[in-house]
């Protein structure tokens, strides 16, 4: 069986977090996606108490993402019929 040194894994992760954030600067909808997730899951357990637990929690994870999705198709489309210059 192979021992792990500590120090190695630290460095890793460490290396492992300089990359994830340096990808984060140069990729933005990562970053939104993975809140809007996290947004998501938070939500869900309030709408599956909302719906008396008629719906499985992946009926209702869904139902959150399809909600949360229109909502943002419905901001972008506001901003584009109202600032079509930037399109």
């Amino acid at each position: 069986m192979k021992r792990f040194n500590l120090s190695e894994i630290s460095v890793e992760m460490v290396q492992s977090i300089d990359l994830l954030k340096a990808q984060w600067r140069k990729q933005p909808l990562l970053r939104q996606l993975f809140i809007l997730l996290c947004l998501n899951l938070l939500i869900t357990p309030a709408v599956q108490a909302a719906t008396g637990g008629t719906l499985s929690s992946g009926q209702t994870f869904w139902l959150m993402a399809l909600g949360l999705l229109t909502i943002t198709l419905s901001i972008y489309l506001f901003v584009v019929i109202f600032q079509p210059e930037r399109f």
